[in-house]
């Protein structure tokens, strides 16, 4: 098989390349990475001769090149059928790609105003509560998918939405990392949830590089919120 390449941008920041490096880690294939930091003098170059689109995450398989987060862990889950990135079951299959694609579609305003930053840790009331519809959303959705399919080991038994770890997990990763660095209070099984990723092998290894990464992206986190 051809080697993969996977280019990410910065690990604190890059919430669509966390989502593609977990589908990756889950698939337990072979890959290479290469980060090209955001907001950098070289980073529109970088990025410019690599991916079609100017963003990332990209997928380089062989001379294929793959772009957008849930079009690359489809793509692993059509290229490891054995690794289980989506459920067997029909209607948990259904539900999980209604779940991914509402992730990869939605919540803008969760997303812009409360920016992925897994090294911080800071309340800003403000932004939580403008984003509040879609927290709430958030979690009515994960309670959902937890009560119907997690609880029942839809996907074998584990903490996520429908039991195992799936491509869903994957798209709501870094919108857990965002519950954590704002200080998002939570009802207990969107809590526990956040706990179960958060403690996910992968997800600390992703972590743990985005701590120790040179590069600061700066947010004005004021409380004065840009129209």
């Amino acid at each position: 098989m051809d080697q993969l390449a996977l280019y990410i941008g910065n690990k604190n920041y890059s919430s669509w390349s966390l989502r593609p490096w977990l589908a990756l880690k889950q698939a337990g294939a072979p890959f290479e990475e290469v980060v090209i930091p955001l907001s950098q003098p070289t980073t529109k170059a970088a990025l410019a001769a690599q991916s079609p689109t100017g963003r990332v995450p990209l997928l380089r398989h062989g001379g294929l090149r793959i772009w957008e987060s849930l079009a690359i862990a489809e793509y692993l889950a059509e290229l490891f059928p054995s690794a289980g990135l989506w459920p067997a079951g029909r209607e948990a299959r259904a539900m999980a790609r209604a779940a991914a694609t509402e992730m990869h579609s939605g919540f803008a305003t969760l997303r812009s105003q409360l920016p992925m930053d897994i090294r911080a840790r800071r309340a800003v009331p403000q932004r939580v509560e403008l984003a509040a519809v879609d927290i709430a959303r958030v979690c009515d959705l994960w309670r959902a998918c937890r009560s119907r399919f997690g609880e029942a080991g839809a996907h074998g038994v584990g903490p996520f939405l429908f039991g195992g770890f799936c491509i869903a997990d994957a798209m709501f990763a870094p919108i857990a990392t965002r519950f954590d660095s704002y200080g998002v209070k939570l009802d207990p099984v969107s809590s526990a949830y956040v706990a179960a990723l958060r403690d996910w092998p992968a997800m600390r290894q992703w972590r743990e590089a985005a701590e120790g990464e040179p590069w600061t992206i700066t947010y004005d986190l004021s409380g004065t919120v840009p129209t």
